[in-house]
């Protein structure tokens, strides 16, 4: 009876393309619009490949989007085209590749003014990483046109992206002569040597991290290939360059001439450690490493040893007059005030909730002197941080809303778990803490009607609370039948050391060498169990207990002794199974 019914269905995908006015928009709001592009829908390939479309993917990933859009479906078509155009399809690739107009429109993005928007700088780099892969050469010959481009990568390194970019360029590109053609042009553009410059102390801190970390990973990808490499072949120009004693001393300069500072210091060092790294064997290699000793290990080039040994004594001198840190106070007021918006926006983001109590829970255990004030306590006006993220009012006002939620029969917000922890951290410090005195500064500044309410809130919300969220063990006397009254009393003693001492003396008859296991011997336990009893008070309950307890081992009228040894009658076995 199943063949009357039609179990094919169609892509609702292919019932939009029916029609002759369908937009790309339409297309890309449907759900499984990337599922059926990797499944090399060919219509939808054919429409998606059209010029018109492939302009719009492009310039969804470059152009900063509307900002009056809600903030969640602002990014969603750039995040989409993004996808479709490193869906590694090759009708796509084919055509964003051999596409000079559309290569054109990808470089226009780095040819703006900085900073770049993250996210579309983490597209672009990831529609660009993906031609160099498949569409290498026609690629490659673009970029080198470019007489700019590694200016203008190097013009927007403080967004990741473009360091991945740059790892690209020197990882991705097959096959091995291209990519030796690729290292060259790189070298011949200073690559190395423009990436130490940016390590100075008059540059931004986020450039200054991001060189250092390319510089090391260039490093580190240069000895790996190098290793899997045939012996003949020619070596990486790029960490020739950066394992030269020139380009050592270059770094060094930038890290001790001039005014010191600890970004400068810090990265360079980095850059440092990694030239100083000794190679590590590949897997097929290890053998021969132990059979062989270290005699194959990589040694360090003598060049960067020789430009480091004149710098022996700024290292001293470092360790022993360190660079000031400048206290960056305004700046981590607002990435714990964003922090703590984020925590109440958000509701059910349990990873989210988690770190920002750990920030409440560094802040409030971070002991503050005037030498190094505590970031978290107070702003570069002076003002409390109480008073600016308004924590104790947040509080309040995010519990009586998730009480109201509940009373209406709501469900109960996911972050209040959290928030109980919190507040219990604020009320800890109040108690004792490192910052005891500035946080009872800070409640008594607060409004009188917030604090009445703190107050109350502590007292009698958090107090019932934490009751609730305490687990209680369950004492002896609270253990009876469930078919009792609840007012029944026990017939056993409340004392729990009685009972204890004699469930020990009955477990101590059943092995032999008990006494050695257990810590003393019959006449020991026979003391202390008089000593228990000695009160007229427990000597009834205590012989109730007895006769309770081993009434089961001493009926010998109702039950046979288990231990006792007797002849086996297989018959009189048989016999009482029949009946």
């Amino acid at each position: 009876m199943f063949w009357k019914f039609d179990l094919h269905t169609t892509s609702h995908i292919d019932q939009l393309l029916d029609r002759e006015d369908v937009t790309l928009r339409e297309l890309m709001e449907e759900d499984d619009v990337l599922q059926e592009c990797k499944a090399q829908n060919r219509r939808l390939l054919l429409f998606l490949s059209q010029d018109h479309c492939m302009q719009e993917l492009v310039s969804l990933i470059t152009t900063e989007p509307p900002a009056d859009l809600e903030e969640r479906s602002r990014f969603k078509f750039p995040n989409i085209a993004c996808e479709l155009l490193t869906s590694d399809v090759s009708i796509i690739n084919d055509k964003l590749g051999g596409e000079e107009s559309l290569l054109e429109m990808l470089y226009h993005f780095l040819e703006q003014d900085p900073p770049l928007n993250p996210l579309l700088a983490s597209f672009f780099s990831k529609t660009i990483g993906n031609l160099i892969a498949r569409k290498t050469e026609q690629v490659i010959t673009f970029l080198k046109k470019k007489e700019g481009f590694i200016g203008l990568v190097l013009k927007h390194i403080d967004a990741s992206a473009m360091m991945d970019l740059l790892l690209r360029l020197i990882s991705c590109v097959e096959p091995a002569p291209l990519r030796q053609e690729v290292l060259h042009w790189l070298n011949e553009e200073k690559l190395v040597q423009r990436l130490t410059e940016l390590i100075h102390t008059g540059k931004d801190e986020e450039r200054q991290s991001n060189a250092s970390q390319t510089l090391c990973d260039i490093i580190r990808l240069s000895r790996d290939q190098a290793n899997q490499m045939q012996e003949n072949v020619e070596a990486d120009p790029l960490l020739a360059v950066l394992e030269s004693q020139e380009s050592v001393a270059g770094l060094l300069k930038n890290m001790f001439e001039g005014e010191r500072s600890e970004a400068s210091i810090v990265n360079g060092t980095q850059v440092l450690l990694t030239l100083l790294e000794t190679r590590r064997p590949g897997l097929e290699g290890l053998m021969d490493l132990y059979s062989q000793g270290y005699e194959r290990s990589y040694t360090v080039n003598s060049s960067i040893l020789n430009a480091i040994e004149p710098h022996l004594k700024d290292f001293q001198q470092l360790l022993l007059d360190p660079p000031k840190v400048k206290p960056r106070v305004e700046g981590q007021v607002i990435a714990v005030k964003n922090t703590a918006d984020l925590f109440f926006k958000y509701s059910w983001n349990n990873f989210l909730h988690f770190q920002v109590e750990l920030c409440v829970a560094a802040i409030l255990n971070h002991p503050s002197s005037e030498e190094r004030p505590s970031p978290g306590l107070q702003n570069h006006d002076g003002k409390p941080l109480f008073q600016k993220c308004r924590l104790v009012q947040r509080i309040l006002d995010a519990w009586e809303e998730n009480d109201k939620i509940q009373a209406e029969g709501g469900t109960r917000r996911g972050n209040m778990g959290h928030l109980t922890r919190i507040a219990n951290m604020v009320v800890q410090n109040l108690e004792k803490g490192p910052v005891q005195a500035q946080i009872t500064d800070l409640i008594k500044e607060l409004p009188e009607d917030c604090r009445g309410r703190w107050e109350s809130f502590v007292d009698e919300t958090l107090r019932e609370t934490n009751r609730r969220n305490t687990v209680e063990l369950v004492s002896t006397h609270n253990m009876h039948s469930s078919s009792e009254d609840d007012d029944m009393e026990s017939p056993f003693p409340n004392d729990l050391s009685l009972q204890q001492a004699f469930s020990d003396y009955q477990i101590q008859q059943m092995t032999a060498n008990f006494v050695d296991q257990f810590g003393f011997n019959d006449e020991e336990f026979i003391f202390n169990l008089t000593v228990c009893v000695c009160s007229q008070a427990n000597a009834a309950a205590f012989e109730a207990c007895c006769k309770e307890r081993i009434r089961q081992f001493d009926d010998a009228e109702e039950e046979e002794d288990i231990w006792e040894e007797k002849e086996i009658n297989y018959a009189t076995q048989a016999k009482s199974r029949t009946r």
